[in-house]
């Protein structure tokens, strides 16, 4: 004779906090995928790729101002290098942009101009 538990896995919301969550579906990879029921947020109960957090960001920041080579940064902050170019080619084309406005605009440098 054999006893069957139904358990049911509690699981919260990452975004809203809620246990209102239901299945949805399988990932590529074959995992579970969630989805939360007040937010529409979906996710899986293990996230392989989880965000960098802002400490560990801001000290990437400040090796990347001291010019180190990201082939050095990538395995001591624990990141991958690709993970490392994007987030540098993403804030190099935010700070080109915001230079490029600069200068569309010289009014509003504060030079003295005699």
């Amino acid at each position: 004779m054999s006893h069957f538990c139904a358990v049911k896995l509690y699981l919260l919301c990452p975004s809203c906090g809620s246990d209102d969550i239901m299945k949805n579906g399988t990932t590529r990879r074959g995992k579970q995928n969630y989805k939360c029921r007040d937010c529409g947020r979906q996710f899986v109960e293990n996230p392989q790729w989880k965000p960098i957090d802002p400490d560990r960001k801001a000290m990437i920041e400040r090796l990347l101002l001291e010019k180190l080579p990201l082939a050095g940064i990538a395995p001591v902050m624990e990141v991958s290098e690709d993970w490392l170019q994007g987030d540098v080619n993403a804030w190099r084309s935010c700070c080109v942009a915001t230079s490029a406005g600069k200068a569309q605009n010289p009014g509003t440098t504060s030079g003295a101009d005699g």
